[in-house]
């Protein structure tokens, strides 16, 4: 009899549905020579730092830093008592346990998730009771049933995967140790009054300052004018086209005047056809998903996702078997997969309009070692779904379309520029206009997705053109735009190097140098939200206050650097592949934490974040101007207080139209604004970057009971 432990219920149900076992016990499923059970992902926690010693049940500075001798591990609080074990946990790890002394087993099959983070479950289930029985692993990238039956013929050795269990203990202590000291130290010594602690984490702090350098970045910009001069020219035929001037291949210009001077010499002189290129050019679709890619995809493509939720429906759509494994860096498939994955095409492929335009190829953008990181690109599996969830349905269909693109015929359009030169003039300039028509529309069909053809005048070299008219325009530099979870996981993933989404040399992102990894950098961002660091607006995210203080406050710079924690993360991918030596890794840990609590303690900054508990929000801002109750302050807006009674007057504090000027309502606009029906409000934000003061009235719709914005200009 053996045993297989898998990391979750919904997995060990398809392992058992595999295995055609359909007897249920208690706590796992039994029959034809196996017994299958489940974790609940960890059951077991480290100890908390109390649980070593006494006197760490309360923070004080002298009792920092604290490193354990030994790690310890318990089962996971339960999470509304931490002070209590999870009964549920504590039931099932039992269980476990039972199962593996059974006389009848004679082997132990770890079937938790194939990463760093299921290697560390599984053997920290395993290894508590100390078995004396073999433990092998199995290790695979979906769950069809195809698929547990060849894995359960090729199981390796579980201490073949010593150094994933080393990666993953590895980063799970390191984070303990800087986690522990610094959020305690920190909290200490920058925090007045009792509230949540200031959350000190190795991943944590880099993210953050990717959005603070950005917030600052557009802080900082100041707007520069530019100028471009553009002219209309006739072709014999008749026909006109658009031309912009381009002088040493530049089109932006800083002085009018320089090209008012021009305008004076080529107005209305006719023009030559200079040259004229005409090129085919192939479009390529986009790589395979990684988890990185798919999050950023589906959060810009859709209003309301975040990357932690695009996770959890990848998540459930690989427990479900519908996907292979999610939690990927790679944008490619490894090669020894080119059979099933021409049956996964045919199977996804036979209901199609544009099936006969698909073409199974065997082509390295697909199939390529090089590009594959422990696990493959993300793809559907053999199984279609019958019914999915509209949350499920938006992953599925992105992850399939992504698919099956790669088996289409290329994208194809053509590619015209034109130069014209003016004649009887000494400028050095020529005016330039490209041109594009879509000739093959290829994968674009898949998602319907529209090329916008530019069609020019047929013209030859050396022909003459009338200019009907010229002029100069004039633009503004523009800021660079706020983070989205899009670009900031593109930033955690390659740690801040330049690289381009569809770059072929993606070394940086394979090589392990990144913020966190494919299954963390979701739970990053979130937690930056949740502990009061960065607010979404929109799709944007932004430093709040507090963030913002804590990135130019607290003095471990380090923490803050993506160069330091890609390094480490780096350091983690290296013990990984047996290439670092994890006591090494921890010892550097346990002297840049002790290093930085010292540099902490004898810090002269002063408090970075107060807590003001039960600090009363309902202060009285004025009269309602519906119904004449008190408006007062709540936590998203400024509202009347007769709002049981259906009164529906409110400024949010997130309001929308005054965030696309970069301003929020406060308490001092709000209460004149009440008081005066109209209030000045300075410092406004245009779309180019300006600053404007305006005069801004408040005032209900005709069509609804809702109010809206009025602004008005004063000289």
């Amino acid at each position: 009899m053996k045993l297989i432990i898998a990391e979750k219920p919904s997995v060990s149900r398809n392992i058992a549905d595999a295995l055609k076992i359909k007897n249920r016990q208690d706590g796992f499923f039994e029959g034809n020579g196996y017994i299958v059970t489940w974790a609940f992902g960890h059951l077991l926690q480290l100890y908390d730092a109390k649980d070593y010693e006494e006197k760490m049940a309360s923070w004080k500075m002298e009792n920092f830093p604290f490193i354990p001798q030994k790690f310890q591990y318990k089962v996971k609080s339960n999470p509304k008592n931490r002070e209590k074990p999870d009964l549920g946990a504590k039931k099932q790890l039992n269980i476990i346990h039972q199962l593996m002394n059974r006389n009848d087993v004679d082997a132990i099959i770890s079937a938790c998730d194939f990463d760093r983070e299921g290697q560390l479950i599984g053997d920290s289930i395993i290894y508590k009771a100390r078995p004396t029985k073999p433990v092998y692993r199995l290790l695979l990238n979906e769950w069809t049933p195809q698929e547990v039956l060849n894995g359960l013929d090729n199981l390796k050795l579980n201490t073949e995967l010593r150094p994933l269990q080393d990666a993953g203990i590895s980063r799970q202590w390191a984070d303990w140790v800087i986690g522990i000291n610094l959020t305690s130290v920190a909290t200490l010594k920058y925090q007045k009054g009792k509230g949540k602690a200031l959350n000190i984490g190795r991943v944590l702090l880099p993210t953050l300052k990717v959005i603070y350098d950005r917030d600052q970045e557009i802080a900082n910009f100041k707007p520069e004018d530019y100028f471009k001069l553009q002219a209309t020219f006739k072709t014999a035929e008749n026909e006109t086209y658009e031309a912009t001037y381009f002088e040493e291949k530049e089109e932006k210009f800083k002085s009018k005047e320089q090209l008012e001077e021009i305008r004076s010499q080529i107005n209305e002189k006719p023009g030559v056809i200079h040259n004229k290129t005409v090129q085919k050019k192939k479009e390529f679709p986009p790589f395979l998903f990684n988890l990185s890619n798919l999050q950023g995809h589906i959060t810009s493509k859709h209003n309301g996702w975040t990357a932690d939720k695009v996770l959890k429906v990848a998540q459930s759509l690989y427990e479900n078997k519908f996907i292979t494994y999610p939690r990927t860096s790679s944008i490619a498939l490894e090669e020894s997969l080119v059979g099933k994955t021409a049956k996964v095409l045919e199977t996804h492929s036979e209901d199609l309009p544009y099936r006969d335009e698909i073409k199974f190829i065997r082509s390295k953008r697909v199939f390529n070692n090089a590009k594959v990181e422990s696990h493959s690109a993300i793809i559907p599996t053999y199984l279609k779904p019958k019914k999915l969830t509209s949350d499920e349905q938006v992953v599925y269909q992105a992850i399939k379309n992504r698919f099956i693109m790669q088996f289409m015929p290329v994208a194809e359009h053509e590619e015209t520029i034109i130069e014209t030169k003016i004649k009887d003039t000494s400028i050095k300039g020529l005016f330039i206009v490209k041109g594009k028509v879509q000739l093959i529309e290829g994968w674009k069909k898949v998602e319907k997705i529209q090329s916008k053809d530019t069609i020019l005048p047929l013209v030859h070299v050396n022909d003459e053109v009338d200019m009907l008219k010229s002029e100069i325009t004039s633009h503004v530099t523009k800021p660079p735009k706020q983070h989205t979870e899009k670009t900031l996981l593109r930033m955690m993933e390659t740690a801040g190097r330049n690289i381009k989404q569809d770059e072929e040399d993606i070394e940086a992102i394979l090589s392990g140098f990144s913020i966190g990894t494919p299954a963390t950098r979701a739970e990053t961002i979130k937690k930056l939200k949740d502990v009061g660091y960065i607010s979404s607006q929109g799709k944007n995210l932004v430093c709040t206050e507090l963030g913002k203080k804590l990135v130019e406050t607290f003095p471990i710079k380090n923490l803050f650097s993506l160069e330091f924690t890609g390094r480490l993360e780096k350091s983690l991918f290296d013990i990984e592949k047996g290439k670092h030596n994890k006591n090494e890794f921890l010892q550097m840990i346990y002297s840049f934490t002790t290093k930085a609590v010292e540099e902490i303690k004898t810090d002269s900054a002063g408090t970075i974040h107060e807590v003001t508990r039960g600090r009363k929000l309902n202060d009285f801002m004025g009269k309602c101007p519906v119904c004449g109750h008190a408006v007062i302050e709540g936590k998203k807006g400024f509202g009347c207080s007769n709002w049981k009674n259906g009164c529906k007057f409110v400024i949010w504090k997130n309001d929308k139209f005054l965030a696309t000027m970069k301003k929020k309502p406060t308490k001092t606009m709000v209460k004149t604004l009440l008081k005066n029906g109209v209030v000045t409000v300075k410092g406004l934000t245009s779309k180019q970057g300006n600053k404007f003061d305006a005069q801004m009235r408040y005032e209900k719709n005709t069509e609804n009971d809702y109010f809206s914005w009025k602004m008005e200009f004063t000289k």
